[in-house]
């Protein structure tokens, strides 16, 4: 190639099948198909002369030379990222760009967001809500929030928020509020892709296996909103649901609560660790969870009541 560069695409299928050792992975985190990715990893080889992968059994692997080259090429792409942050960051020096599940910036960010530019007027907060895990490499962030077990590759994660998750209802729910655990068998039960409802029901005393039947939501906020136009009981994680039971948009029927497997993590690339603005970020986060905290546990329930009980992991 006489020193040419060759395809950015055709790069980054390298480095992303080199990270996560398979042609299905790297092409779910490109947004791309898996004939997609080998169509760009022939055209690289083809380009350089150079064979960069091989047959392993039903997949492929890289060869010695593509393993060395695919590591050149991880250092010069983060380096490039980080140039287009530092431009970016001298053209707009008040933004700040976080990447946000759904969920978490419709039911916890954004009804914060006019505090933040009220203490912080020197920093442009953009937010960016997806549910594809940031790629700082290629994503136009500088910071993430993730629920997940904090276990993330290449990146600086730090924990923010533990979370549980307990039946609630609308006052205005057919039939009324449950007034006993065993109740819920007369109600429709709301379902959702990341809490499941047997743990719940083991720790209630209740000997039943997961609902089979019912709607199911694949995003939080959705569920929530079931739930407040009275559409059936959720089950509502604690980090999303304060705000509607403080206002009593929402009620908590009983005590018992379970705590989650994941947890909320700060995630953000090495090379923005000395970032004023992320520090500044990051405090008011951990504010804001320390505001929460200090909200009495009987303003979020439906009525006096003894401590929530929780029950450890299982």
């Amino acid at each position: 190639m006489d020193g040419r560069i060759p395809p950015m695409q055709a790069l980054r299928a390298l480095e992303a099948v080199a990270r996560t050792g398979s042609l299905t992975k790297a092409a779910e985190g490109l947004h791309l198909t898996h004939g997609a990715i080998s169509h760009q990893l022939k055209g690289l080889e083809d380009d350089l002369g150079v064979q960069l992968t091989e047959r392993a059994g039903r997949g492929i692997r890289l060869t010695d030379e593509g393993a060395r080259f695919a590591a050149r090429v991880r250092v010069a792409l983060s380096e490039l990222s980080e140039a287009v942050r530092e431009v970016i960051e001298h053209s707009n020096p008040r933004q700040f760009r976080v990447s946000v599940m759904p969920s978490f910036a419709a039911r916890w960010l954004l009804p914060r967001v006019g505090r933040f530019f009220a203490s912080h007027r020197d920093i442009d907060l953009d937010v960016r809500a997806t549910s594809t895990l940031v790629d700082f490499r290629r994503d136009d962030a500088d910071a993430a929030i993730r629920y997940g077990g904090g276990n993330y590759p290449g990146v600086i994660s730090e924990h923010l928020l533990d979370d549980v998750y307990f039946p609630v209802c609308s006052r205005k729910l057919e039939g009324g509020v449950p007034k006993r655990p065993s109740d819920l068998s007369r109600y429709l039960l709301l379902r959702s892709d990341s809490e499941v409802w047997e743990r719940w029901f083991r720790a209630a005393g209740l000997d039943w296996a997961e609902p089979a039947r019912g709607p199911i939501f694949n995003d939080d906020s959705h569920l929530m909103q079931a739930a407040i136009e009275g559409q059936g009981i959720a089950l509502a994680r604690s980090s999303l649901i304060g705000n509607d039971l403080l206002n009593g948009v929402l009620v908590r029927p009983f005590d018992v609560e379970v705590p989650s497997p994941w947890r909320y993590y700060l995630v953000y690339p090495p090379g923005l660790a000395q970032s004023p603005k992320l520090t500044v970020f990051r405090q008011w986060l951990r504010d804001e969870i320390l505001l929460d905290a200090q909200t009495p546990p009987s303003a979020l329930r439906a009525r006096t009541s003894d401590k929530p009980r929780r029950i450890g992991r299982r």
